[in-house]
């Protein structure tokens, strides 16, 4: 019979229990609706606070400029009252400029004949400029191509003396010994005269040994420097083996703890599942890198096969790891909450609040709950056609007035 009693007991118990509970979540559900509902009126009496001060700023302006009117009006009464008609000196004034006019329209198609007349004699200089410089570049033109034929004839003298002095004999003696009768086409008949009598002996190459010294001098130096390209080249190459070293090191490192970072974020914001880097290549110089993922509920993927929620929250976890690895002062985020539903976004907006300790994040949204978990709001409103204005809130302030009022 106790047991029967106390059973009866727990019935009724369990029924005011559930009772309580229901009661509970709609008292929580009053209480956010009563928060949401301040929160607008908080935002709302801002926005009221800051029309009223923008109507003050006017009816403070308007006043001025009525009084500026108001006086400007007693000064025109009083101007009005102590002067006479003034149409009769404002016809002799109105005469005086019309003739006045008439001088300077006469005075300026004067001017225009003579602007005419500079403006020929202009062209006509002009003309003759042209003319001149294309007469001064062909004169240039004839002056370079003479200077080109006496630097050739002064190379050809020259090469002439020179091989005059290699031969052994003096110029000036040479000179001194030629005949007043001379003449080049003389001399070079007598020339092509003897080269064919040369011809006819055999082909004996005299001056082989001073060409031979000169190739051998020539090859010790391009051997100097083919030496010294190798050397060059080899610490060239040391230097890149050492670099492409450094950064297949640098590259492993940066990658495992990127991936690291982005197997311990993706489960957080999508509530499970798992996701890793893979690489596309053997060579860490040019290889690539693929993200591939495993929401709650389905296989591992390449991220191109998600959907766009999916996407989103991947690429977050990818940036946030990257973020932990090498902190910016900055980061600004554009709407990256747009594709999530409810349950992501407080993920997001949970995650987003705890790297907030390291890094100032600026994100553009329209999602409440990201608004919500925000210190500042920013947002443009349009109170008159065409005329935009900036409107800030601090949450912070707007809750401390609404629990002031």
């Amino acid at each position: 019979e106790r047991m029967g009693d106390l059973e009866a007991e727990r019935s009724r118990l369990d029924a005011e229990r559930r009772a309580l509970l229901e009661q509970r979540e709609d008292a929580r559900a009053n209480q956010r609706e009563a928060s949401e509902a301040a929160h607008q009126l908080a935002l709302r009496l801002e926005s009221k606070r800051t029309a009223l001060t923008g109507l003050t700023q006017s009816i403070g302006r308007l006043a001025g400029q009525l009084s500026t009117l108001e006086s400007r009006r007693n000064e025109l009464h009083a101007q009005l009252a102590t002067s006479h008609d003034p149409s009769a000196q404002l016809d002799a004034e109105l005469r005086t400029y019309l003739d006045q006019r008439l001088l300077i329209d006469r005075q300026l198609v004067e001017a225009r004949k003579a602007l005419e007349t500079r403006d020929l004699a202009y062209r006509e200089l002009e003309a003759e400029r042209h003319q001149v410089e294309r007469e001064l570049l062909a004169t240039r033109e004839r002056l370079g191509a003479a200077r080109l034929d006496h630097q050739g004839i002064a190379l050809r003298a020259a090469s002439h003396e020179e091989a005059i002095v290699a031969a052994g004999f003096d110029a000036s003696a040479v000179l001194a010994e030629l005949p007043a009768e001379a003449s080049p086409e003389a001399w070079q008949q007598r020339h092509d005269e003897l080269e064919q009598k040369a011809r006819r002996l055999e082909p004996v190459n005299l001056a082989a040994i001073q060409e031979y010294a000169e190739q051998s001098t020539r090859k010790q130096y391009l051997d100097a420097q083919n030496n010294d390209l190798a050397a060059a080249l080899d610490v060239l190459e040391g230097a890149i083996k050492k670099i492409d070293k450094e950064t297949r090191t640098r590259f492993k490192e940066t990658f495992d703890r990127v991936n690291g970072g982005l197997q311990e974020l993706f489960p957080r914001l999508f509530g499970g599942g798992h996701a890793y880097l893979e690489l596309t290549g053997e060579d860490l110089l040019d290889t690539g890198v693929a993200i591939m993922a495993r929401p709650p509920g389905k296989r591992v993927t390449n991220i191109s096969l998600l959907s766009g929620g999916e996407k989103a929250l991947t690429a977050v976890a990818l940036v946030f790891s990257i973020f932990r690895l090498n902190p910016a002062p900055f980061c600004l985020l554009d709407e990256v909450d747009a594709p999530l539903d409810e349950a992501n976004v407080g993920r997001f907006c949970a995650m987003v609040s705890e790297m907030a300790e390291q890094v100032q994040f600026l994100f553009v949204t329209h999602n409440k709950s990201t608004m919500e978990a925000a210190t500042q709001l920013c947002g443009v409103t349009m109170r008159e056609p065409g005329v935009s204005r900036l409107v800030s809130v601090d949450l912070d302030e707007a809750t401390k007035l609404a629990g002031a009022a």
